[in-house]
């Protein structure tokens, strides 16, 4: 089917490897009826000379769709792309794609990221059910024998501290305030007020508050310079003993080192999704401590679910062709304090 010449010109562009599930056939056919669609480099262009072929990929683009592995838009690739006038990300964070140069040159930005929310959402409750039962430290003493049912630590009334009032995390507090499990729920976020809080279901806490009192607390703070390192020594030796720490968001954001020691002693357990370096290198001792659960960046969007990530971008693409808002707009200021 070819599209009217009068429609505008738009070139998808996304590492190779996932670009046909991002926007499998049916999805580029949708869209062929609202743009003049091109892909980008294809699945035949070697891996190495993607990144090269970007630029004249853009050249006479009014809208590019991106996803993961697409190159950044920086000034200079901006040059050479004079009528680009929207990016519509078809995945989450677009911190890796958008220079300030796509600011100063007005081009509408808007990201995917609640649909990528989802599963990083449903993930995240899923560990912290797992950490709130102590589930990793219970695993490794089964071997010693079956333990009594006084042994044994359910989740009933545990207290649970959400360190960033994200998408994500106020996802999360949603899923654990409608749990039977009756958690008690506590919220660290500098941009939220005592009165938000209470209407997410949580108490606005400081982070050292937050640590002393949550039996688990789970990170879905963005990736800023004043949260790396958020989780240092100090804020993970406030956790009690036999607490544990989740992480979905960013492996910055908790020093490693201090988290090795903790679980390495026994003290903490750690559900991670994320690690700082990424991928931890072979041999480090969180990855074989039997305390700890380490996972490779699967909490978003995998498989079948990533063409989730596509209709949402083409939904976007619609409303953004129409003059609607967008919903998943992003924003030079908002982008500052998000993930």
């Amino acid at each position: 089917m070819t599209a009217p010449p009068d429609l505008p010109a738009a070139v998808y562009v996304m590492d190779p490897a996932i670009a046909d599930e991002v926007l499998p056939e049916e999805l580029r056919t949708r869209l062929s009826g609202l743009v003049r669609l091109t892909p980008g480099p294809s699945r035949s262009t070697a891996q190495a000379a993607f990144p090269a072929a970007f630029p004249a990929a853009l050249a006479e683009a009014e809208i590019l769709i991106s996803g993961w592995g697409c190159p950044r838009l920086t000034a200079d690739v901006l040059a050479g792309a004079p009528r680009l006038r929207a990016v519509m990300h078809a995945a989450g964070s677009v911190k890796s794609l958008v220079s300030e140069a796509v600011w100063e040159r007005g081009i509408v930005v808007s990201s995917a990221a609640d649909a990528n929310a989802g599963p990083v959402v449903s993930y995240a409750l899923a560990l912290i059910t797992l950490a709130a039962r102590r589930t990793l430290t219970s695993a490794a003493r089964y071997g010693a024998g079956w333990p009594d049912f006084a042994g044994r630590t359910g989740a009933d009334g545990t207290t649970v501290g959400i360190v960033g009032a994200s998408r994500i995390g106020r996802g999360v507090l949603a899923g654990l305030r409608q749990s039977d499990a009756g958690y008690r729920l506590l919220l660290n976020d500098p941009y939220v007020t005592d009165e938000e809080a209470r209407r997410l279901g949580a108490e606005r806490v400081e982070l050292a508050e937050l640590c002393r009192r949550s039996a688990v607390v789970s990170v879905h703070a963005p990736l800023l310079p004043e949260t790396t390192g958020l989780l240092d020594a100090g804020m993970l030796g406030l956790i009690p003993d036999g607490g544990a720490l989740v992480n979905t968001a960013r492996g910055a954001i908790v020093d490693t080192e201090a988290l090795t020691r903790a679980c390495a002693s026994g003290r903490l357990e750690a559900y991670l999704d994320v690690t700082d370096p990424e991928p931890l290198p072979p041999g480090h001792p969180l990855l074989a401590l039997p305390n700890v659960l380490i996972t490779p960046h699967i909490a978003g969007a995998q498989g079948r679910e990533v063409r989730r990530l596509g209709e949402y971008a083409v939904t976007e693409l619609e409303r953004w062709l129409t003059g609607k808002p967008l919903r998943g707009q992003v924003t030079r200021e908002g982008l500052a304090h998000s993930a």
